[in-house]
């Protein structure tokens, strides 16, 4: 057996006292040795059970208190936060094109390499169909006991999307007795309210526990228009119409258009949502080595965004001089003197803001169900070796809608049978003519997961230092997904951007195993190996080797590398076609507007990504400072044949700059025609990022009271993605990769009561889109909570407290920023109680 030294014990303290922290950390029990009364520790990144806490990898443990403190209302809030993120992860502030789900995005290296797990299993992937990551809105926080955050390379113990890192998320289980949390908050501006009402309860047998657990929540919407800092948007679409980029004044004459359209008030900063979820864990002895355990989960989601009504771009054909037809319009002589003339197509262009109609509402309303059941035992072999056996099924549907959408092709048809309605610059009131264009978008989609496990671990032999422990064991997986566009949008018929059904599957096979050796009393190492076989591509094979040594009782020096892949997902492998509408620069100044069509493409012949990564660092526990420990790791990633679309801003840059490499990898015509913009997923893409971590946690007594301090530090050396270099910038399609974000606490209290400040700071960064620098920001929140007695707990505080504007990023996503990086809503208040009975 390892010996648990005083390093162990010191970090253990340090981080069950510190508010949130990168030491080595890991999950509680899952049961005790019977006869060796030795606590057996399931860690995060090894299936190797452990009596001991050094393992090489670093991890970050948040726990419910801290969530509660800092007044995280979802898990994407509370991971976003962490300073180990980076990029743009979708989530209650992205307004467009989410459809409502919210992700994590480790290091900034995309969702889809960042592996989700609940309770140490695959959580299904979620969303509105055919999803490559999970939708954290799945998982409530009522029922998180911890959130372990494993910053390394992890395909060698769990297999594909653990590139980047693995998030555990632990459920509240062994709970005995019933508890009530209400909680709610709103900003200053008396918008923005969000509020959630949760109820757990649990009882224990002679041979089990049993609990159970409903969480309701519900966050409403924060308009774009309603914060003063937001500039008005400047569309070319507006409500009045544009012919040929030209529209009429007061008095009816066609003049070019000078106006634009503020579409910031009718886009959320915060988007609405309701959620319902019901969860249970069981564990219950069926004999003295046979225990069986099992969870499940089942949130519905019903979610919202809105944006500015449709903008309807068209180009109508224009009737030859003596020809009357009905698949045509007929330029007037004000038209013509005006300048309004068809293209070398025989077309002009006509825009038009469908205000008339209604804004573009979006609905979600989405179900996923998890259920996992596990058998585990132990057989006399040797010193006694443990077995398991776990089955996990996952399923997620969604139903989605737009409201108010637009039916192009029945829209130019109606132009066509009269146009004098549409281009008198002035409000349309026939309502049955704008009923007979606008319908209701409507889709379908979802994903399931079927999971089969079973592994073995326990001690080989033993060494002069120790008994070597092993795990191995095989696995099963199933995964599908589909995604049904409504008919009119895959037929091309909508003034939305077309897109095609997505429906596809895939298995794997996989086996795995893994070694523990204690070489001496202070080195360890730490080796994985593991096979996948997939139906799609083949196989892959990756590895880990992982040191730990110990140099001090004081002191721990840590080094992982490892291999990692990410298979193709079906959305990758299987989806049609389809458009986004992107914010970008047209150099050759053809674009009327910032959002610009891009075609987006898949591939059936996509190859799994490679990855490679490294860390190295130490845990220094000073014996001289009781309470205190302090990480310091070393990271890098690299990540070969990346299946990622290369950067669109850049290609057009290039194109116009004479690259004719560019013009056709992107189908840009000739004098910069994007009416054809292309970005197809491709094995070609590579990341390449570096940086260094630093955590302090210091718990001790002062003034009578128990002080907690704690701080985290990323600092980013490299990030470089297909050729580009996003080190230290800011841009709206890639979100934030800032070279410093630093996240500090202070806690001070006694048994009853405490009170928390934490601030939040996010570096100064270079504007990749206009070359500038964008100012850093400090967010500071503080918060408090009292213990009236054994039933009763309150809690309240103030998050952004000096109500800090977002940085102004010149091709933000939304409002002129990146609502996914920086707060947008401003100060918020928060308080909540807690009943245990």
């Amino acid at each position: 057996m390892n010996r648990p030294s005083k390093l162990a014990s010191a970090i253990k303290f340090g981080l069950i006292a510190s508010v949130s922290t990168s030491a080595i950390t890991v999950s509680t029990a899952a049961y005790a040795e019977e006869e060796a009364k030795v606590e057996r520790i399931a860690v995060t990144g090894s299936r190797i059970q452990r009596q001991d806490m050094e393992t090489a990898s670093p991890v970050t443990v948040i726990d419910a208190a801290t969530i509660k403190a800092e007044g995280f209302t979802s898990v994407d809030q509370m991971l976003q936060a962490q300073t180990s993120m980076a990029g743009a992860a979708v989530g209650s502030s992205t307004n467009n094109g989410s459809d409502g789900v919210a992700q994590v995005d480790l290091r900034g290296m995309g969702s889809q390499r960042t592996l989700v797990l609940l309770n140490g299993r695959r959580m299904v992937n979620s969303g509105s169909g055919a999803d490559s990551a999970v939708d954290l809105n799945s998982i409530p926080v009522a029922m998180i006991a911890r959130v372990e955050i494993l910053k390394d390379g992890a395909s060698a113990v769990y297999g594909s999307d653990a590139i980047a890192g693995v998030v555990n998320i632990i459920t509240k289980k062994d709970f005995e007795g019933f508890q009530i949390d209400v909680t709610g908050g709103m900003t200053d501006k008396s918008d923005g309210e969000n509020g959630e009402i949760s109820a757990l309860y649990g009882f224990n047998t002679d041979t089990g526990n049993y609990t159970f657990g409903a969480a309701y929540s519900e966050r409403r919407g924060v308009v774009q228009s309603d914060r003063d800092w937001t500039d008005p948007g400047a569309s070319s679409f507006i409500p009045n119409g544009s012919l040929g980029g030209m529209v009429k004044d007061d008095s009816g004459n066609w003049v070019d258009r000078e106006e634009s359209y503020d579409y910031t008030q009718d886009s959320f900063y915060q988007t609405p949502s309701k959620r319902y979820s019901l969860f249970a864990n069981m564990t219950q002895e069926l004999g003295d080595d046979l225990v069986l355990t099992g969870d499940i989960l089942y949130t519905k989601r019903k979610s919202n965004q809105q944006l500015a009504p449709q903008p309807a771009n068209l180009d109508l054909a224009v009737c030859e001089a003596g020809v009357v037809s009905d698949s045509c319009i007929e330029l007037d002589d004000d038209m013509i003197a005006a300048g309004i003339t068809p293209d070398d197509k025989g077309n002009v262009n006509y825009r038009k803001r469908m205000n008339d109609v209604g804004p573009r509402i979006y609905s979600q309303d989405t179900d996923t169900l998890r259920v996992s059941a596990g058998l585990a035992g132990s057989i006399d072999v040797n010193t006694g070796m443990d077995w398991d056996l776990s089955y996990t099924y996952g399923k997620n549907k969604a139903d989605t809608k737009v409201e108010n959408s637009i039916n192009a092709t029945l829209m130019t048809e109606a132009i066509y049978a009269d146009q004098d309605p549409w281009f008198t610059g002035q409000p349309m009131t026939d309502q049955d003519l704008l009923n007979s264009v606008a319908y209701t978008e409507e889709a379908d989609g979802g994903n399931e997961q079927h999971v089969i496990s079973a592994g073995i671990s326990g001690e080989l032999f033993d060494l002069d230092a120790g008994a070597v422990a092993f795990a191995m064991g095989a696995e099963y997986r199933y995964e599908s997904g589909y995604y049904n566009p409504d008919p009119i949008v895959v037929a091309g018929e909508s003034t939305a951007a077309q897109q095609d059904p997505t429906d596809g599957n895939y298995n794997v096979i996989s086996v795995f195993q893994e070694v523990s050796v204690p070489f001496t009393d202070k080195l360890t190492g730490e080796f994985a190996l593991r096979f996948d076989d997939y139906s799609t591509f083949g196989n892959a094979s990756t590895w880990k080797i992982g040191l730990t040594y110990e140099a001090t009782d004081d002191l721990m020096i840590r080094t992982v590398a490892a291999t990692g892949f990410r298979a193709p997902s079906v959305s990758e492998l299987y989806g049609g076609n389809s458009g986004s509408y992107d914010y970008l620069d047209d150099p050759w100044g053809n674009e009327q507007d910032p959002q610009i069509l891009v075609i987006r493409t898949s591939d059936e012949d996509l190859q799994p990504e490679e990855s490679e990564s490294y860390t190295a660092g130490l845990v220094y526990s000073p014996s001289y400072v009781d309470g205190m420990s302090l990480t310091v790791d070393y990271w890098r990633f690299k990540v070969q044949n990346a299946i990622a679309r290369m950067d669109t801003q850049n290609g057009l840059n290039n194109c116009y700059a004479g690259d004719q490499a560019a013009c056709e990898a992107f189908n840009i015509g000739p004098d910069g025609d994007l009416s054809n913009l292309t970005n197809s997923l491709t094995n070609v893409g590579y990341q390449d990022t570096s940086g260094i971590d630093f955590n302090l946690a210091y718990s001790f007594e002062a003034l009578n009271l128990d002080w907690t301090v704690a701080n985290d530090t990323t600092y980013l050396l490299n990030f470089e993605q297909d050729g580009v270099d996003y080190t230290n910038t800011i841009d709206g399609n890639f979100g934030a990769y800032a070279q410093v974000r630093n996240n500090f606490s202070i806690k001070a209290g006694q048994d009853d009561w405490n009170v928390m400040y934490f601030n939040r700071y996010i570096g100064e960064m270079d504007d990749l889109g206009a070359g500038t620098k964008v100012d850093a920001v400090l967010y500071h929140n503080i918060s408090a909570s009292y213990y009236i007695n054994d039933t009763w707990m309150l809690s309240a505080g103030v998050k952004n407290l000096t109500d800090e504007e977002p940085s102004t990023v010149s091709n933000g996503s939304d409002g002129g920023t990146v609502p996914e990086v920086y707060d947008t809503i401003g100060r918020q208040y928060f308080a909540g109680v807690t009943v245990k009975f």
